[in-house]
């Protein structure tokens, strides 16, 4: 009997194992903790407005005029108007369209003009939840948490991001019918490669976990890869002979089953018409869509079609060389603030 082959036996079928597809969910997952992308810095200028779709549901992104950015609850605390149909920044708030009751970027009500008597929570503490958010790599950050609770980490320093000699505009974004989870765990699965990719064989793969961050690397320096957070930082560097290049990842949770890929792709500044130039770029193809001249296929063309419409399912049957899915499945938890029912399912 070949090597790939098992011997099958003949004992009475399992009927919850062959019926359990009829009740797995697509995406039980509630929205992850983390920081997230939420648009580039150069798309917002001071007094403006508009309305965004994340974390399953519409918020308020503004820039005052001082520059700062907010990213408020679209719903006036006053009487429930949304604040992204006809509101305004005044200022360096945000002011309801309604009765002008303005706000700033923590969610204090700054002004009702006309009201000589406030709620006296008004004056104590904010009343509009707003998310803490930042402004690095060029691109505007929010921090989500579903009970609203302070960063727990502050957002890295990202070398082909931030330092010199790094060049490359090409950036990308995509549209997958999943929840985050699924997407990060293809980080670990190298099984995958060689049966969905095409790649020649199975690499080996060591991943390191550290609160917050995990570290991969696949075929011994071919593919490393960090990750911060709930999937929503990260950087993927190819090397070959001798010659880098790097998608940096800002994923998107816009609902709990849609999430959208942005990645942008760089590499050190090589000569015009090099070699390295050469390379570097055929690396860029071959991370996303089929490089000339390969055989292996990117994401772009295998990987959607999974994520689009697979299950999830939560005690998956596994063998010795699908790589450390249970081992990555228990450190992503940590994002994830839930019922006990909720988290019994992922």
């Amino acid at each position: 009997m070949p090597d790939d082959q098992i011997e099958t036996g003949r004992s009475a079928p399992d009927l919850a194992q062959l019926l359990e597809s009829r009740t797995l969910e697509r995406c039980p997952f509630p929205i992850p903790s983390s920081w997230f992308f939420v648009d580039f810095s150069e798309n917002l200028k001071p007094g403006e407005l508009r309305n965004v779709q994340l974390f399953d549901q519409e918020w308020v992104l503004f820039r005052g005029q001082n520059g700062k950015v907010g990213m408020a609850d679209p719903y006036c605390p006053h009487l429930g108007a949304h604040m992204g149909h006809g509101g305004s920044v005044c200022g360096d708030d945000l002011r309801c369209p309604f009765h002008h009751w303005q706000y700033n970027v923590d969610g204090l009500c700054t002004a009702v003009p006309y009201a000589k008597v406030v709620p006296p929570i008004a004056r104590k503490q904010p009343i509009l939840r707003t998310l803490p958010t930042r402004e690095r790599y060029g691109q505007i950050w929010a921090w989500f948490h579903p009970r609203a609770e302070p960063p727990g980490w502050e957002l890295p320093h990202i070398p082909c991001m931030e330092d010199e000699g790094w060049v490359g505009e090409q950036r990308g974004n995509w549209k997958a019918s999943t929840a985050i989870q699924e997407i990060v765990e293809n980080s670990v699965d190298v099984a995958h490669l060689k049966f969905l990719h095409g790649a020649a064989g199975i690499p080996p793969i060591h991943v390191e976990y550290e609160q917050h961050m995990q570290r991969f690397d696949i075929g011994g320096g071919y593919i490393v890869g960090q990750t911060w957070g709930a999937g929503a930082v990260g950087t993927v560097t190819f090397t070959q002979e001798g010659v880098s290049a790097t998608l940096f990842s800002y994923t998107q949770p816009i609902t709990r089953e849609l999430t959208k890929m942005n990645m942008s792709f760089r590499h050190k500044a090589y000569p015009e018409g090099s070699r390295e130039l050469h390379i570097a770029r055929k690396l860029i193809e071959h991370m996303v869509h089929e490089a000339e001249g390969e055989t292996s296929a990117g994401f772009e063309s295998v990987d959607m079609i999974i994520w689009n419409n697979k299950k999830y399912r939560h005690k998956p049957l596994l063998c010795d060389g699908d790589g450390p899915v249970l081992q990555f499945r228990k450190w992503f938890r940590q994002f994830y603030v839930a019922s006990p029912e909720v988290m019994a399912r992922i």
